[in-house]
């Protein structure tokens, strides 16, 4: 059975959300209800195409016009999310949805948009604090775990010192002291490569991100620990406060995690490790660099394979993962993206990641 088209405006008047239909050929909208309405405060009539573009954020006007373009080509145009400042109000995250149908003679655009603004405020604050533990996981397992790793080799080395002098409390200790610091130093580790396996579990689900922000975030935990837990030195370099690409931001920036954890791993005391991010018009480019040991080229074909033969233990003895560089590798694939690097022995390394924009 099909149902009349008051039974779609009864639903759409009680939703809650904002729905409207406009016709294409006689450019005006045909339909708009109390929620869209209500957005603007402005009478029915005044409210058009030209309108609504100039409420978009001036920063996102070029990248709606674009999409806007592709529902027209395409005949649907599905979530796109981007900013809107209306007067006397704060800006507000919209989420929009349309489809072109065929009405009679003509074409209409329907759709609704929704106000995402306290969703997308809600969910930055939980990933903020899901990356901030990536970062500082990151760090436990490089330079907190190397003490604990010494630890066990000083006990290794008291041990055959006091061999056949030392009583049996005190070999029990040094025992238990030895015990102690391995098991700490593979909690550490199990626990960081456990949370990068498991995010690879979980479908992706993206959303329009500010990268520049996102990046300057998972930076600022390792710039803070440099001096004072890490012996590296970090940067970020952006020449822009706002570079926005189409991503799912916690797996992207667990893929620039396992980067940085690699860098730690073969970059000695003092060296410098660098993440820039550059803006190239329909594609956004991450870099991050170190001049550390390098890559030496018989690794090279081989590094981003399942269960590499190119992993090798870092320069303090760190542990690897043969999946790290693999599950990297299909983490930027999935965003449609490519990964190379450039590296050479005691020259450092650079690892390019260039993924679209939408």
């Amino acid at each position: 059975m099909q149902l009349p088209p008051s039974v779609y405006q009864s639903f759409a008047e009680k939703t809650g959300q904002a729905f409207f239909a406009y016709d294409l050929g006689a450019q005006q909208f045909v339909y708009q209800n109390q929620p869209f309405k209500d957005w603007f405060r402005l009478p029915e009539q005044e409210i058009n195409p030209d309108v609504l573009l100039a409420a978009v954020h001036p920063d996102d006007q070029g990248y709606v016009q674009n999409r806007l373009k592709a529902l027209l080509n395409r005949g649907v145009c599905q979530e796109v999310e981007f900013r809107v400042q209306f007067e006397q109000q704060p800006v507000q995250w919209v989420c929009l949805s349309a489809s072109i149908v065929e009405e009679g003679q003509g074409e209409l655009v329907v759709g609704h948009a929704e106000d995402i603004t306290a969703n997308r405020q809600y969910n930055d604050h939980l990933k903020k604090f899901s990356n901030k533990k990536d970062s500082i996981l990151n760090i436990l397992s490089h330079d907190l775990a190397a003490p604990l790793g010494m630890i066990q080799n000083l006990t290794g080395l008291l041990t055959e010192e006091l061999k056949g002098n030392m009583s049996e409390d005190a070999a029990r200790i040094i025992g238990l002291i030895e015990q102690s610091s391995r098991q700490g130093a593979n909690l550490i580790r199990e626990f960081m490569e456990q949370e990068f396996m498991e995010s690879t579990q979980n479908e992706l689900i993206t959303r329009r991100v500010n990268m520049a922000q996102k990046l300057k975030e998972a930076l600022g935990e390792y710039k803070g620990a440099s001096g004072k837990f890490l012996t590296k030195h970090f940067q970020f370099l952006c020449s822009q406060t706002e570079i926005y690409a189409q991503l799912d931001d916690l797996k992207f920036l667990q893929a620039i995690t396992n980067l940085i954890s690699n860098a730690l791993k073969f970059t000695p005391d003092g060296g410098t490790i660098t993440v820039s991010l550059e803006d190239e018009a329909d594609t956004v480019l991450v870099k991050v660099a170190d001049n550390g040991v390098g890559i030496p080229q018989r690794y090279h074909a081989h590094l981003f394979d399942k269960f590499t033969q190119a992993r090798r233990p870092g320069l303090k003895g760190e542990h690897t993962v043969g999946l790290g560089m693999s599950i990297v590798k299909t983490i930027i694939e999935w965003h449609r993206g490519q990964i190379w690097f450039e590296s050479e022995e005691h020259k450092g390394t650079v690892f390019y990641i260039r993924i679209p924009k939408e």
